[in-house]
């Protein structure tokens, strides 16, 4: 087994060649690494570009740790010298999740958060007094680099901070705010639901209005996102569709009707997204519908054309709504086909639209022959095979085209001419040989033009003992 040393076995080693052997941090730490290699140790588990204090030979990281530490407790009197600790500390815990581990290690988030504290309290305590903005700031803003990818940090005494923070009527400040909640939302479900049992979801509904900034809307929308994710493999059932169910009876409408309120496109974008995200239940698609919904939806997509992002979120939301067939019938009734084949035609380039778009038509047609109808008479077949002929390496794209054709002929078998006049065929056969796991799916499509393809029987066997045909 190789043998291994510890990270502060390693940087005191540095330390040595820097002080005692006037070497600088690089010569230092290749220096090092030559020692323990030809050693045989295995330096795996070493930071190995921790930046070093070239007159102490320690790392930067450790030492401002240590400085920001001695303020605790303390009057602050070098706010000036605090600020440019948090800043050194928010761009080293940037640098990888090995610094931000070691930072952790080093206390970092008990840190932040006690200065966190201190000021909220000291501004509590003094009548008149307003919270030092800088210093809120920049320990923010060392929390979210902290915090990333590691949400385990954030704990019960980072949530009563938070719940603080949101009582300071300072926009920057609430949108970091903001940002460290998503972070703390990420692959860590237990957050999530001490999050939502300690009513943030509510707090946020000022932040989400016509009157709000477009970055605070958008940050705000984020973190309704991030609480409905179901991202953490460590719980077996997690609480998404309920948390999911409770924002939805809470700002489903108020974010439907937002829709006509702004005009940028990545609002837009944000606000589709996170609809199309709450529409878990049927009930919220007719909601949505009866908000007015799909007619903003629509005009959305028509004004914004160009837009790759809108549409593309456009798109999705439309085929969550369809989850609810009467809200299905109702989005073709009122013209959905020529603006999805308006779309595709002008995104068909773009892998992720035309994904969008395909899945789309594919969910909409499914087991109605109306809505079928309404798309072909558009002429969008051509536009569909040609999208298909466009992405043969993309398995998703030929694979939601097999859906969307099969679902299109399988009820109106007299369109099949007109899909093979196409070359339909030889795209589907060349899906078929180069994306196996999507055979089922592009056999289909081709049984129900009424191709030549060969269907296998999945599943058979033989009976160990012969049934008895007589008494």
């Amino acid at each position: 087994m190789a043998k291994v040393i510890s990270q502060e076995t390693f940087d005191e080693v540095v330390k040595e060649n820097i002080v005692d052997f006037t070497m600088t941090p690089n010569e230092a730490k290749e220096e090092t690494i030559k020692q323990f290699e030809a050693q045989g140790i295995n330096l795996a588990n070493i930071i190995k570009d921790l930046t070093i204090n070239p007159e102490t030979g320690k790392p930067v990281l450790n030492e401002i740790l240590y400085e920001i530490k001695t303020y605790i407790g303390q009057n602050f009197n070098d706010t000036k010298k605090l600020l440019e600790n948090l800043a050194v500390l928010d761009i080293e815990c940037q640098k990888s999740i090995s610094h931000r581990v070691l930072a952790g290690k080093n206390g970092a988030h008990e840190a932040l958060v006690t200065l966190l504290e201190q000021e909220l309290a000291h501004q509590q305590s003094t009548e008149g007094s307003k919270p030092n903005l800088p210093v809120l700031d920049a320990c923010l803003k060392a929390a979210n680099s902290f915090t990333n990818k590691q949400p385990d940090v954030f704990d019960a005494e980072a949530l009563a901070v938070v719940l603080k923070l949101f009582a300071i009527m300072d926009e920057n400040i609430i949108i970091l705010t903001l940002q460290w909640l998503q972070k703390a939302s990420v692959m860590h479900e237990i957050n999530r639901q001490n999050i939502v049992n300690a009513g943030i979801v509510k707090m946020l509904k000022p932040y989400i209005t016509k009157q709000s900034s477009l970055k605070l809307i958008r940050e705000a929308l984020a973190v309704l996102r991030y609480l409905v994710l179901d991202d953490d493999i460590r719980v077996e059932f997690g609480c998404a569709h309920e948390h999911a169910r409770r924002i939805a009876s809470e700002y489903i409408v108020d974010l439907t009707k937002l829709l006509s309120e702004f005009n940028d496109p990545n609002v837009l974008a944000d606000l589709l997204l996170t609809i199309g995200t709450l529409a878990v239940r049927q009930e919220f698609c007719t909601t949505i519908e009866d908000a007015g919904g799909l007619k903003m939806v629509f005009e959305i997509m028509f004004i914004n054309l160009n837009s790759v992002r809108v549409n593309r979120e456009a798109l999705k939301l439309l085929r969550a709504m369809a989850g609810n067939d009467t809200v299905k019938a109702h989005i073709v009734q009122q013209g959905a086909a020529p603006v999805i084949k308006q779309v595709l035609e002008t995104h068909m380039a773009n892998e992720n639209v035309a994904s969008a778009a395909l899945a789309c038509i594919a969910t909409l047609t499914l087991r109605i022959k109306d809505n079928s109808a309404a798309f072909f008479a558009t002429g969008i077949a051509e536009s569909i095979v040609e999208t298909i002929r466009k992405h043969p390496n993309n398995k998703i794209i030929q694979r939601n085209g097999a859906w969307v054709i099969r679902n299109m002929v399988s009820r109106s078998r007299d369109q099949c001419e007109n899909w093979l006049s196409y070359g339909v065929e030889d795209l589907l056969n060349t899906a078929l040989s180069s994306h196996p796991s999507i055979q089922q799916d592009v056999k289909a499509a081709l049984r129900d033009l009424g191709c030549k393809v060969e269907l296998r029987e999945e599943f058979t066997g033989v009976a160990e003992k012969k049934i008895s045909g007589g008494m």
